[in-house]
């Protein structure tokens, strides 16, 4: 008769790869909804269980040891082929679960409206949306595939480019009417510039194709959110360096643009997975729609 096997603590498991795939306990700890020592004990369970210390611990940071790496490449392949394993029999379940990274001016603009259009034709697809920070780095272990802002995705993973755009230069209606739309240097070098955190590279591609080289503005503020930047612009606060299509799709009159040039972005937005990803169902049913929308 064979003996029982003991499975490991797949609680102390989950929290052992996010940790080393997320390069970081406290993001691994946000992610699991854990407190930073709640994650610590899993971890404790898991060397306990299998008899090696898989971290060193020192000023509340964690790094693999010899043992951990040893680990990690043993388990690894075969966890993804768990996950693969239980996800092409997702169709034997109630529901197709896909789990998107998605940006939220993304989400908000351009994928939420089309979204009823997925439901009608695949009733049983439903989608958890994590709108979280590195969404490129986690696809392939906490998200089956994401929405990015990039100039050029990872060539490890499978890609599709769903837009080209251009940068432009986004205020108030009434910071335009002051400044004028072809404001001077002098004029600008007065202003708080605003920079999504995103879009790092657009503001020198803006400033070489006006000419404007030497730019030194009064202030630049980054921001991590495009909707509150585009507010922030409406509400006066400063320019926004931003898409030409962000500022079409939110339709506020109280937008305006400085400078009749397109300028063509380094970034795009692109769908990103795992290349195996596309054998699960949910992704993809939902990898072709969204080809096939043109979102």
């Amino acid at each position: 008769m064979v003996g029982r096997r003991i499975l490991p603590p797949l609680r102390a498991l989950e929290a052992f790869m996010r940790t080393v795939r997320l390069g970081s306990a406290k993001a691994a700890a946000t992610e699991l909804g854990l407190s930073p020592s709640a994650l610590s004990r899993r971890i404790t369970n898991l060397e306990e269980f299998t008899g090696r210390k898989l971290f060193t611990r020192a000023s509340q940071s964690m790094a693999l040891t010899d043992e951990g790496r040893a680990f990690f490449a043993a388990i690894s392949p075969h966890l993804d082929a768990l996950a693969e394993a239980v996800g092409s029999q997702s169709d034997n379940l109630g529901l197709l679960r896909l789990r998107l990274g998605v940006l939220p001016l993304f989400g908000s603009q351009r994928l939420f409206p089309r979204l009823p259009e997925l439901r009608k034709l695949h009733p049983r697809l439903h989608i958890d949306v994590d709108t979280g920070p590195h969404l490129d780095e986690r696809v392939g272990d906490t998200l089956d595939a994401a929405i990015i802002l990039t100039q050029e995705p990872d060539p490890s993973l499978h890609s599709v480019r769903l837009d080209h755009n251009t940068v432009h230069a986004i205020c108030s209606s009434t910071l335009a009417e002051q400044i004028g739309t072809n404001p001077d240097m002098a004029a600008l070098n007065r202003q708080t510039f605003m920079i999504h955190n995103e879009l790092p590279d657009s503001f020198i591609a803006w400033k070489d194709a006006v000419g404007m080289h030497d730019l030194d503005p009064v202030a630049i503020d980054h921001y991590d959110s495009g909707q509150l930047i585009l507010e922030a612009a409406a509400q006066g606060l400063g320019i926004a360096i931003m898409h030409d299509d962000h500022m079409a799709r939110a339709a506020d009159d109280r937008l305006a643009k400085l400078f009749d040039i397109e300028v063509k972005s380094p970034y795009s937005y692109w769908f990103i997975c795992k290349p195996k990803a596309l054998e699960l169902r949910p992704v993809r049913l939902f990898h072709d729609w969204l080809v096939d929308a043109g979102l």
